[in-house]
């Protein structure tokens, strides 16, 4: 996935790990229009305020966004 990627999808679900052993990824799974599947990095503030349910926006250059 790149920083001009688009797309709009429904949360799916939420995880958390520490991959690396030291940082903390937050990531959301998101199904899109066209019924495949996303998993998208968020920063914490996001993933804290997210729920399975909630809609997701991602716009060019932008960092995905509640809508």
């Amino acid at each position: 996935m790149t920083d001009q990627d688009v797309w709009e999808g429904i949360v799916e679900d939420k995880s958390h790990a520490a991959f690396d052993g030291a940082n903390l990824y937050r990531r959301v799974t998101v199904r899109v229009a066209d019924g495949s599947t996303l998993k998208v990095r968020v920063p914490r503030a996001l993933w804290q305020d997210l729920a399975v349910g909630d809609r997701l926006v991602k716009a060019a250059g932008t960092d995905p966004r509640r809508a």
